[in-house]
């Protein structure tokens, strides 16, 4: 054995004031060093969590402590004989009780046995990974007396970045530290051979190929967001050479939309496949309006496996550790690995639209290039079932001489993560196409070309999320009013009319429409409360040619499942019309409940106003004041902006306070 502890469960001050760290040990002097700004830190730790050095987790742990109230001290430091740390424990300073003494005047017993503490070891990856928590504590916390415990000597809230700070007026905040990440599917080792990986990372992926100036923006991008956004979140990556490799950032905002709409998500990593000036990732979802919403950003130092990984779980971390059930990205192997590594119960596809757009390239030396992309685009949108679509493919191999490309021979072995009668299972909420026109379309559409530079881009960010914002503003006003003219008379129309957003009810329209291009359901067998119809529909396909096909239905009358072939509902969010035929053949003028997805109503109030729980202000903190008022003028906006009277009374509700306040200076001078 290597491995030693050099000091025990701390039960008593004397064994364990060596280890204790406090604001004159060197764990201090090291924060000093770099600096220290005024923040907070938005997540408490948690089983996973990797920081760089030692030190990283003890400011991490101590900034948390400072603001739940608690102090904190090292309790264990276990080494190796080579002297190595490989393993620590930091706990409450209210941990164990204090040795009895035979002094005349003892010290009050202030130790209350507390059990609160985190457990952190260093991982093969010269990480350390904390490895086991607990929050709770067995006595009151008092968040504005942190101050008053050694361990918060000289030691703010938030990060350890320098930052120059023109005036004392200006409060300047940065998050977290430059590799805070999480895992929190942890298992203690990672499947990825990180030491490979990094051998074929070149100079050039190692760091951002930053232009001059960048630098300089990328600072002033974020020291802007976090004046205007209290809640903003950014996290960086150096390398060993302290250059800049890997960002991520995001507001509060994104915060929120992912607990609404964080189900489905796109990770659009085109910015990188086509040579962007902005190595951007764009992480996407889509809202009760099937608009694309933002849900974070992230600059890569080329697509390796090690910028992906660090970057989603940057991203899993402000999200508390919630996963998504879907995602969908471009085919990449490196983003296929690290997926599998940050979210291995999550669902991957890749985009339809990246496969076609890459198709010409990878057949630009056949002859018949044209007429293989037609015959690839009907057997992916054409079969309805796994040993049709099988079929047609070897018939494509067979038929154009092809089967010797490797990229389809990869594409064939993944045809289960993209091919849409393998994963109709899945809820995808629209973003995965089901036709060749249509696509899921960027929240920067419009302000990010090859050729944007990374200046440039930051410079219209909040404009794009602004139009964002505003676009679903316009949309939930207009959903307030009757959807429209009603195109049939059956009552579910007139009922999802009622409930569902204007854009997702015309959509549903189209189904209602189509209908009537539908033959009766003809009943195929009967298992108990099991029905299976089939429904014939003159379908309209391309060159205005219409075909007759069939599609299989099953309704269970008991329960109201019904499920069809196409598969619509799982891509969509809302029944076919041959799902919708079977339910009118059975006499059900309503949707079933299930069927109706609370994601797709404009009756239900969705509260951006991300709460991170910290009731704690200190009204002498001038950082305190101002979170605390712009989250309360938050929730005066929310309110505001939903009628045109709400708003007309909202601004002259803040004139009048505003008035209030400069009179009460008038009356102080």
């Amino acid at each position: 054995m290597d491995e030693v502890s050099l000091n025990s469960e701390p039960v008593y001050d004397d064994e364990a004031e060596n280890f204790e760290i406090d604001g004159d040990c060197a764990m201090t002097e090291y924060v000093g060093e770099a600096g220290v700004l005024q923040g907070e830190n938005p997540l408490p730790p948690a089983v996973g969590m990797e920081f760089e050095t030692y030190e990283d987790v003890y400011y991490f742990y101590n900034c948390y402590a400072q603001q739940q109230g608690f102090g904190v001290r090292v309790s264990n430091t276990w080494y190796r004989k080579s002297k190595e740390k490989y393993r620590g424990k930091l706990s409450c300073s209210s941990a164990g009780f204090k040795k009895k003494t035979e002094a005349n005047r003892p010290r009050p017993q202030t130790r209350t046995g507390c059990p609160a503490m985190i457990k952190f070891r260093l991982m093969e990856n010269k990480r350390w990974r904390v490895i086991e928590v607990e929050l709770e504590h067995n006595h009151l916390l008092t968040p504005t007396s942190g101050k008053f415990y050694k361990s918060h000597r000289n030691v703010g809230l938030g990060s350890k970045r320098p930052l120059q700070v023109d005036g004392p007026e200006e409060i300047q905040k940065i998050r977290l530290f430059r590799t805070v990440i999480i895992d929190t599917e942890y298992n203690g080792s990672a499947n990825v051979d990180e030491g490979k990986v990094r051998n074929n990372v070149d100079q050039f992926n190692n760091q951002l190929r930053l232009k001059q100036g960048d630098a300089q923006s990328i600072h002033k991008f974020f020291t802007h967001q976090q004046l205007m956004n209290p809640n903003f979140f950014y996290v960086m990556d150096l390398n060993e050479k302290g250059c800049l490799r890997n960002v991520f950032w995001a507001d509060a905002r994104s915060r929120a939309t992912y607990g609404y709409f964080g189900d489905v998500v796109v990770i659009d990593t085109s910015c990188l496949t086509s040579k962007h000036e902005v190595p951007l990732v764009i992480l996407t979802g889509v809202n009760h309006h099937g608009h694309s919403v933002l849900l974070g950003c992230g600059l890569v130092a080329g697509g390796n496996v090690e910028s992906y990984i660090w970057l989603f779980r940057a991203w899993l971390t402000y999200m508390v550790g919630r996963s998504p059930h879907a995602i969908i990205t471009d085919q990449n192997k490196s983003l296929k690995i690290a997926l599998a590594e940050v979210f291995p119960r999550a669902s991957h596809f890749i985009s339809m639209t990246s496969i076609l757009k890459q198709l010409p390239h990878e057949l630009g030396g056949v002859s018949e290039c044209e007429a293989i992309m037609e015959a690839f685009t009907r057997l992916v949108y054409d079969p309805f079932r796994a040993v049709d679509f099988e079929a047609a493919w070897e018939d494509m191999m067979d038929r154009h001489g092809i089967r010797q490309y490797k990229w389809l021979q990869t594409l064939y072995e993944d045809r289960k993560h993209w091919v849409p009668v393998y994963i109709k299972e899945t809820f995808l909420a629209g973003m995965f196409p089901m036709k060749e026109s249509e696509r899921v379309t960027s929240p920067f559409e419009g302000y990010l070309s090859k050729d944007t530079s990374l200046k440039d881009f930051l410079n219209s960010y909040d404009q794009a999320l602004k139009e964002i914002d505003q676009r679903e503003v316009m949309a939930d006003m207009e959903s307030r009013n009757p959807c429209g003219m009603l195109k049939s008379t059956f009552y579910l129309e007139l009922q999802l009319s009622k409930l569902y957003t204007s854009n997702i009810f015309m959509k549903f329209q189209e189904e209602v429409v189509g209908m009537l291009s539908c033959f009766n359901p003809r009943q195929m067998s009967m298992d108990g409360s099991v029905i299976s119809y089939l429904v014939t529909e003159h379908a309209e396909v391309e060159d205005n040619r219409r075909e007759t096909r069939d599609f299989e239905v099953s309704y269970n009358t008991s329960d109201g499942e019904i499920l069809c072939l196409c598969g619509l509902f799982s891509f969509k969010g809302y029944l076919c019309r041959h799902a919708l035929c079977v339910l009118n053949q059975n006499g059900v003028e309503e949707i079933p409940p299930q069927y109706i997805l609370s994601r797709w109503r404009k009756d239900i109030h969705r509260n951006y106003d991300f709460e991170y729980g910290y009731d704690g202000i200190d009204s002498n903190n001038p950082l305190h004041r101002y979170d605390n008022l712009y989250k309360c003028i938050t929730k005066v906006v929310e309110e505001g902006r939903k009628s045109h009277d709400r708003y007309k009374y909202t601004l002259q509700a803040l004139d009048d306070i505003l008035s209030k306040i400069r009179l009460q200076d008038d009356q102080l001078v």
